[in-house]
């Protein structure tokens, strides 16, 4: 299916500033009436059937066992160097588009907390309409081994106002480690991966594994885009696997961990080497 990308209705900022989710002009600036917005045609992955006791929205994952994550490259960003709202488009092994992630923040927790900052990103569909949303609370990081009370923690909601589960952080002195948890906190995966600073000039991969870490039964990959492109640019790729037969709100759940890996390993090295 080839559409449009319709705009979903605005809304006001924090700050008093226009938000058009979805939308690539998106800086407080309201377009005259006269230059309408003119949106690249988009192929939209087509609807599958809805199975039973699947949250809506998420009927897409059904059909899926590999989906590439990409960071939107924002031109205002690379002029400026003025932090603005990340926004990704999660596409199919075919190159069709399955959602349009927008992240929703303010210019002062944009700009004064960086990566570390809280954020809520939520996903739409074709339709333009919200399927997913993923929330994080700031948490200080001050040392490069994380202390207890600075642990990650992402929220998973599916349709929005249900939670479906949770991405945990766990403590280790030097590897990155994860808990998939259900909506009751239990942990159902596992997820590790590299000492992130010291990987260069090649895809970092993250392992989902089973509850015992014995089996690995998927991957997040962060995907080396070439030297040039690393330094100049703070957009990130990922690339995903899972089992194609694997609950489907875990493949929502292995979905989000690639955005709060993103803000938690890449999001701040891009920037200083941009910086740089």
């Amino acid at each position: 299916m080839t559409t449009n990308l319709q705009i979903p209705q605005m809304k006001r900022g924090a700050q008093g500033t226009t938000v058009f989710p979805g939308n690539p002009l998106r800086y407080g600036a309201t377009p005259f009436q006269s230059q309408p917005i003119v949106t690249p045609a988009i192929t939209w992955m087509p609807a599958p059937p809805i199975p039973a006791k699947c949250p809506p929205g998420l009927e897409y994952l059904t059909q899926i066992d590999k989906i590439a994550v990409h960071q939107q490259i924002e031109i205002l960003e690379i002029i400026s160097g003025y932090e603005t709202c990340n926004r990704y488009e999660v596409k199919n092994s075919m190159g069709q588009m399955v959602y349009f992630a927008v992240e929703e923040n303010d210019d002062y927790n944009l700009n004064c907390y960086g990566p570390l900052r809280s954020f809520t990103i939520k996903l739409f569909d074709c339709t333009m309409q919200p399927v997913m949303q993923l929330s994080r609370e700031y948490q200080c990081a001050i040392c490069c081994c994380p202390c207890v009370c600075c642990l990650q923690e992402l929220e998973v909601q599916a349709p929005l106002g249900t939670v479906i589960g949770y991405i945990k952080q766990k403590w280790h002195p030097c590897l990155p480690k994860f808990a998939i948890q259900n909506v009751a906190r239990k942990d159902v995966l596992k997820m590790a991966g590299p000492c992130v600073p010291c990987r260069y000039y090649s895809d970092v991969h993250f392992e989902v594994k089973t509850q015992d870490e014995k089996s690995t039964i998927g991957r997040i990959s962060k995907q080396w885009t070439g030297l040039a492109r690393e330094v100049a640019i703070a957009a990130t790729n990922f690339e995903i696997e899972f089992p194609l037969d694997l609950d489907v709100k875990m493949k929502a759940l292995i979905l989000g961990s690639s955005f709060l890996l993103d803000f938690m390993f890449f999001e701040q090295r891009q920037r200083r080497q941009q910086q740089s």
